[in-house]
């Protein structure tokens, strides 16, 4: 069966018809922002990132939860403590406040320009001076049918390292940005946010398998775009 999920693009069994290379990296995201100058400054004053985080103008219209979230993986509960109160200084919301889990230790916020941002560490003691050394940064996909979009990205040459309940860890090793699936409304929850929201994602990610848009309405582009 076909789907378009672009004017003059087809999706033929999971693979574009017109593009079918490979799956392997995430080299960056555009996150679309009403005002990209100031979702850059944010960025860069708060996490210090560069070219795998842009920002770019956009009014399409959203609401509420946007059906992802970004997370700064770190080497200690110091660093979490030091993106933390760097964001919070910037302009961020905070959604959860640090602490500590099962999981380890973290927080959520919520950048000026929409986007959420989950930073954490699965030590619970640190080992050093805190810095804001960033070890691994993951873009999280909420999704409606889990096993759909998990069949989408294995089809298009993913291969999966971690699948549990409503969870994937897509293998990435070599890419700059990792990738996961959760279902959307368990996503949101861990967010600290409702599930409720629509219109735009606001977001673009950019692989290295050219254009396409996944079930849940995710566009990548092309590295070079």
């Amino acid at each position: 069966m076909e789907k378009r999920s672009s004017p003059g693009e087809i999706i033929v069994g999971g693979m574009n018809s017109r593009d079918s290379l490979a799956l392997t990296s995430i080299d960056s995201i555009t996150l679309e922002a009403a005002d990209p100058d100031a979702a850059a400054r944010f960025y860069a004053d708060a996490f210090g990132l560069g070219d795998q985080v842009r920002a770019q103008a956009s009014d399409a219209p959203t609401t509420s939860f946007r059906g992802f979230t970004m997370s700064l993986v770190v080497a200690q509960p110091a660093n979490v403590g030091a993106l933390f109160d760097a964001a919070v200084a910037a302009g961020a919301t905070v959604l959860k406040p640090v602490e500590k889990s099962m999981w380890g230790y973290g927080g959520v916020v919520q950048a000026p320009d929409g986007a959420i941002w989950n930073l954490a560490t699965s030590t619970k003691k640190d080992t050093g001076p805190a810095t804001k050394e960033i070890e691994n940064i993951v873009l999280l996909l909420g999704a409606e049918d889990v096993g759909a979009s998990k069949r989408f990205y294995v089809d298009r040459g993913l291969a999966v390292a971690k699948s549990f309940g409503s969870y994937v860890d897509f293998a990435t090793p070599e890419s700059p940005i990792g990738l996961g699936l959760y279902k959307r409304r368990a996503l949101a929850k861990s967010a600290g946010v409702s599930a409720e929201g629509s219109g735009s994602h606001r977001i673009r990610i950019h692989g290295d398998a050219g254009s396409f848009t996944d079930p849940d309405g995710f566009v990548w582009g092309a590295s070079a775009e």
